[in-house]
């Protein structure tokens, strides 16, 4: 199951990474933004949870859940200030960069959230609920500003693909609904699950302390 969790990953990532390779305005970059943090990562953290490769197996003490959610909030959010936008989709290296952070941050931040693979560490899971939440929390406001901007905010052409062609502000709205709907439904589907084993794991005394 957690090979098949993340070859699905590496899979979703690559289609991903094309589709932002390829354009398609704010509506792809959107799409390829969110299946990397909000799909792929997961999975991908997933299939690699408790192994030598896990970060949080490898650096339990520096990748835990708030400190990843922060980081990631800081790396979403700056990616999506209009200079930092302009620089990815002029250049090559931008966009690499971009891309490379948002896995790197998603990979940890999961991470973090699955644990190392240890049985009923019910601390690093409640962390989990609350990283993950906090990043429902800034996901929904970054999409609802995005979708609800008077103006364009990030000099997009618009979108067009094959028969469908949006105009810049349209292109800007769709692009932060599927924030909305993807990316906050997946962070929020994250927490209820760490939630849903907290509460069938947890026994009187078996907490550890996490910090």
């Amino acid at each position: 199951m957690k090979r098949t969790a993340f070859v699905t990953g590496i899979t979703a990532l690559v289609a991903a990474w094309g589709v932002a390779a390829t354009g398609h305005g704010v509506t792809g970059h959107m799409a390829a933004h969110m299946v990397s943090v909000a799909i792929a990562a997961p999975l991908m953290a997933f299939g690699f949870a408790g192994t030598p490769a896990d970060p949080a197996s490898r650096w339990p003490l520096i990748v835990v859940p708030v400190p990843m959610s922060l980081i990631e909030l800081l790396v979403v959010w700056g990616w999506h200030l209009p200079a930092a936008r302009s620089f990815a989709t002029s250049s090559a290296a931008g966009l690499v960069l971009e891309q490379g952070m948002f896995l790197v941050a998603g990979l940890l931040l999961w991470s973090a959230c699955l644990g190392t693979g240890d049985v009923g560490n019910s601390a690093r899971r409640a962390a989990g609920i609350i990283a993950l939440l906090l990043t429902t929390m800034h996901m929904t406001l970054l999409g609802t500003l995005i979708t609800l901007a008077p103006r364009t905010l990030f000099g997009t052409a618009g979108f067009s693909c094959l028969s469908v062609t949006l105009s810049p502000i349209v292109d800007q709205q769709l692009g932060g609904v599927i924030m909305l709907l993807v990316g906050a439904g997946s962070y929020l589907f994250g927490g209820l699950a760490l939630l849903i084993r907290l509460l069938r794991d947890e026994r009187p005394g078996e907490a550890q302390q996490w910090s």
